[in-house]
């Protein structure tokens, strides 16, 4: 009914959706004809969802009172007003035909045609071709042919007060963007270039916590999850920026075609909007078009008439108007609560005549949790109704381990395993400024290098876990912590040596804003340290309070303005003398992790590994997708 914040409806933890009924998926193998057991079908799940809805029509047209959580009761007209479901589903609920668009009237042969009017479908008038299905039935048919619906007797929205099935369809994250746009995406770059090239390039990336590494590269993988094209977006277009296409062919159109369709998923995912991002997805999609004869160039796609693609380009600003960001409507929830409530209850059975056993099964579980949430509620004292079932507090901005990795590491050890060859002259110039931020460069050179360190051995930490609550809108249950790695060569249990991982990530350098890299730098984290208790009186004026954690870095260049086709940011080592420029930093200026992507060039280096790219390339792009905090505060 639409008062349960998304917060909490959202997460299937949070018990937000009540089951209603089962739908029967009998196979119907009985009959022969398969486009009389296609209607047959349909037709029952039509009359299956006629009766689940059938209380619902007259409280939808009168209205009832009912009591909200807050405990006062309103008046309620419980109406049809969104359908979550994937493209297969849409086409049986609204009864268009399969490779139309079920919200507007377009025909299939002009989808992928941006000039085609795309008019709604008229709800009305389809709703008097359903009236003669029993008066005359020719007639009926070939009504329905001309409209280009389905003969469906009597559908479960026909009288259903106040419902539009055909505006009720909503956005589908998981369906339509990643199985669908970035599916075809992935397909289309797969045939335009060398798959060798591909994976190598794949496998020579940096590690970062939000970056899933393919072990044999992207090409040999099939039957991708949304969450595996999840993953391949954060990479897909630094793996092509510098490949060239085959005959010589200019490969910026393919380049702008990707960066659009990136855009568009990325943007389609925020979770508020307003005009101005409507109008940037709008721009993303024309950008898309405008380019997308590339295809047609490499002999990759003929026509555009795909139905996702369709609905993706010509309605979303239209659903996300009428229903809100798309994260409302994600059907990767509902995926979820069929384990629960269809798979678990189905596995407590015995399996003959299973469907009351299951309905008893979940009744029972949910008598058991309102029970178990009463006990709480009565052993917490009867709190009020507004503080029963709370979100999460938020998560502090870093956290560290209670304990360092390594209690007592010798600087020499630094400079050595953790390629940490300036740590001392860092640290004093550190030391230095920090009890007199208002010397010149040249002063706090000048002292530092007299400075002498009352410590040989520090405490390190491996690891780092943030979270910036300065977009507290924007949070991925998926990947809420930002973490960084910084740990020297190892071995595993077998033995087997590991590269070191030194993560990059964006310092804020004094006048970091919320959104964009204006007073932001890219750095790498060479060690995470603190300072030994007994010697922070010695080093540090005692008024000055000293940082907790400190983190020692190697710089990169300044941003810049971004390329113009590919809109990647581009940086490099930062040098002065042939020595990379290094630096002491409080951990809290960090602001996250970001990803590098190598300058790959036309040929591929074959002597870059994952664990050794960042040392032996010099020039990158900033990954921009590395998740959609990244996205959408930075970038």
């Amino acid at each position: 009914i639409g008062n349960i914040p998304k917060d909490i409806r959202r997460k299937p933890s949070q018990k937000a959706y009540t089951l209603l009924g089962y739908l029967p998926t009998d196979n119907l193998k009985e009959i022969t004809n398969q486009s009389k057991r296609r209607r047959v079908a349909a037709n029952i799940f039509h009359i299956s969802l006629r009766e689940i809805l059938a209380p619902t029509k007259i409280p939808a047209s009168e209205g009832e009172v009912m009591a909200s959580g807050d405990g006062l009761c309103r008046r309620n007209h419980p109406i049809l007003a969104a359908y979550a479901c994937d493209y297969l589903d849409q086409v049986v609920v609204t009864g268009a035909l399969y490779g139309d668009c079920p919200i507007c009237d377009t025909p299939h042969n002009h989808l992928g045609d941006p000039d085609y009017p795309a008019e709604l479908r008229n709800l009305e008038h389809i709703r008097d071709i359903l009236a003669i299905a029993d008066e005359v039935p020719r007639m009926y048919l070939q009504a329905c042919k001309e409209a280009r619906i389905k003969p469906i007797y009597q559908p479960f929205w026909s009288d259903l007060p106040g419902a539009d099935i055909f505006l009720s369809i909503t956005p589908d994250t998981l369906h339509q963007l990643y199985q669908g746009i970035l599916k075809h995406l992935v397909s289309w770059i797969k045939s335009a270039y060398p798959h060798a090239e591909i994976d190598a390039r794949c496998q020579r990336l940096p590690p970062n916590h939000h970056i899933r590494f393919f072990v044999k590269g992207i090409t040999p993988l099939t039957k991708l999850t949304g969450q595996e094209h999840a993953d391949i977006a954060r990479i897909l277009l630094g793996l092509i920026v510098d490949l060239p296409l085959p005959n010589h062919l200019s490969p910026v159109c393919l380049i702008r075609s990707v960066r659009a369709l990136l855009d568009f998923i990325y943007l389609a995912q925020y979770p508020i909007h307003n005009t101005a991002t409507l109008d940037a997805m709008e721009e993303a999609m024309n950008c898309f078009d405008d380019n997308k004869s590339i295809f047609v160039d490499l002999h990759i796609r003929d026509t555009w008439n795909l139905p996702k693609l369709h609905i993706v380009a010509r309605h979303y600003r239209l659903l996300i108007e009428r229903f809100g960001a798309t994260d409302n409507f994600n059907t990767q929830f509902f995926e979820r609560l069929h384990i629960e409530v269809a798979k678990d209850a189905a596995d407590a059975t015995n399996w003959k005549d299973e469907f009351p056993q299951m309905t008893l099964w979940l009744e029972r579980n949910e008598k058991i949790a309102r029970h178990g949430n009463y006990i709480q509620w009565r052993q917490a004292g009867c709190p009020p109704l507004a503080d029963i079932n709370p979100l999460p507090p938020p998560l502090p901005p870093l956290k560290m381990t209670k304990r360092p990795s390594l209690l007592a590491v010798p600087i020499t050890q630094l400079e050595q395993e953790y390629h940490a060859a300036d740590f001392r002259g860092a640290l004093c110039r550190f030391i230095v400024q920090h009890n007199n931020p208002t010397a010149s460069n040249l002063a706090i050179l000048q002292e530092a290098r007299d400075f002498v360190l009352p410590f040989t051995r520090l405490p390190v930490y491996h690891r780092a876990r943030f979270w910036r609550a300065d977009f507290p809108h924007y949070q991925n249950s998926l990947d809420s912590y930002d973490v960084i790695h910084v740990r020297p060569k190892r071995k595993n249990y077998r033995g087997d040596i590991l590269p070191p991982r030194f993560d990059t990530v964006l310092v804020n350098i004094g006048n970091g804003e919320i959104v964009g890299t204006n007073g932001y730098r890219v750095a790498q984290v060479k060690v995470i340290f603190s300072l030994p208790r007994a010697a922070i009186p010695l080093i540090f004026n005692a008024d000055r309070r000293s940082p907790l954690y400190l983190a020692y870095v190697e710089w990169f260049t300044p941003f810049r303005d971004p390329d113009e086709v590919h809109g990647l940011y581009r940086v490099s080592h930062a040098v002065r003398e042939g020595k990379r420029l290094t630096a002491v930093i409080p951990l809290v200026n960090i602001h996250r992790s970001v990803h590098l992507i190598p300058q790959f060039g036309p040929r591929l280096n074959r002597e870059w590994t994952a664990g050794n790219v960042l040392e032996k390339c010099t020039k990158f792009y900033v990954n921009c997708f590395t998740d959609r905090h990244t996205y959408g505060t930075l970038f």
